[in-house]
């Protein structure tokens, strides 16, 4: 069997951030540009606050069966979930989307470098 990639976006709004926690994440704010943005198994947060209150969490996680995509995705959710609780940050509207790599269509190089292979 072999091993499936997820990418899960989990997505949300700050919610009634204090002027502290506010500064807090502006002081942060250029480790958490989008431009800097990454899928990895901690999962990597980005925001732009000073353009509007939403986040996105990216994750990436893996299984075995195409079921486990659900299983990752909960996993990310309660991991984004406890490192906005742990900071006391309130958040709403959180929700997801994942994606299993292995289901998705090749991109140009990718059909060029197969087709290469089966020569």
């Amino acid at each position: 069997m072999s091993t499936r990639t997820f990418r899960i976006m989990v997505r949300g709004v700050f919610h009634e951030l204090s002027a502290e926690q506010r500064a807090e994440l502006l002081a942060h704010a250029a480790e958490h540009d989008v431009l800097r943005a990454a899928f990895t198994p901690e999962g990597h947060l980005s925001y732009d606050l000073a353009a509007r209150s939403a986040f996105t969490f990216r994750f990436l996680d893996s299984g075995e069966e195409e079921e486990d995509i659900l299983l990752a995705t909960e996993r990310a959710e309660e991991a984004a979930r406890a490192w906005l609780v742990e900071r006391g940050y309130g958040y709403k509207n959180l929700r997801s989307q994942a994606e299993d790599r292995s289901q998705a269509p090749l991109g140009k190089r990718q059909r060029r470098a197969a087709a290469q292979q089966q020569r």
